[in-house]
């Protein structure tokens, strides 16, 4: 496997389960994945493309904030992440949760 194969296959850190990720899926056809903080568009859509064998129609991809939380005494903070909404072109299909069927 090639460096850049590599790189393609560790961009997708894994799915993201909400249940605003799960309405866009069901309205639009879209998929929410969770990525590296240094994924653009064009990466994330080859690693999709080549890791579920579908056809990208458009990628959107937001910088999520990590909020303030408290732990205990101390005052802290979650890290940020970026997230991809991955559209699929029309008669693709990416089954994320596992559903059956």
């Amino acid at each position: 496997m090639s460096l850049h194969q590599e790189k393609l296959m560790s961009v997708i850190l894994g799915p993201h389960v909400s249940e605003k990720s799960t309405r866009v899926g069901e309205a639009h056809n879209q998929v929410v994945f969770r990525v590296r903080r240094d994924a653009d568009k064009d990466l994330v859509r080859r690693a999709v493309e080549k890791m579920f064998e579908v056809k990208v129609a458009d990628v959107q991809i937001i910088n999520v904030r990590g909020k303030h939380k408290r732990f205990a005494q101390r005052a802290g903070r979650r890290s940020d992440w970026k997230k991809a909404y991955v559209r699929l072109a029309p008669g693709s299909e990416i089954n994320v949760v596992g559903e059956k069927a």
